[in-house]
């Protein structure tokens, strides 16, 4: 494995970070469920738009946040082909600035198939090279920010909202 983390079973304190890391990262979910919440329940137009706004906005900050991992670590030279995965990064993060930028329904669609393809490159492009507990959070978390998203998309079209 190219990417070694340095972990050990007997190495508590990184197995303890990592956990920590974990609950982090589910815990970044919690923007998109709020968001979710207020699409479908808030009674006021506007305020409906701004959450699927903020929605798009943390869906695109996800993104880019996953993308600059493999950024990192390519620039470290931890993973072959610099430019390939550099490549990747850059796509990841133009899906989540357009998804931005075109908004509404089309944007949250745009940042599932950003989510979705970075994961499918992520896990078919790099799978032997990255951690298995690594992949398994990413599995986990790309399908639930995908199915936020989903979920904020229709819920915006019940809303009224663009």
């Amino acid at each position: 494995m190219i990417c070694d983390v340095g972990m050990t079973k007997d190495d508590t304190r990184t197995t303890q970070l990592n956990a920590v890391a974990e609950w982090a990262g589910y815990l970044g979910l919690a923007p998109l469920v709020l968001c979710l919440a207020g699409v479908g329940l808030l009674p006021a137009y506007a305020w409906q738009e701004l959450a699927q706004r903020a929605a798009l906005a943390w869906g695109a900050l996800l993104l880019a946040a996953a993308a600059a991992v493999h950024w990192g670590l390519a620039l470290a030279g931890h993973l072959p082909s610099p430019r390939a995965r550099i490549g990747a990064v850059l796509a990841a993060a133009l899906a989540g600035a357009a998804a931005v930028v075109v908004g509404g329904q089309r944007g949250l669609a745009l940042l599932v198939v950003g989510h979705g393809g970075f994961w499918f490159y992520e896990k078919h492009g790099l799978g032997s090279l990255l951690p298995e507990r690594h992949l398994a959070l990413r599995r986990q978390m790309t399908f639930a920010i995908c199915m936020l998203l989903a979920l904020t998309m229709f819920v915006s079209d019940t809303a009224g909202l663009s």
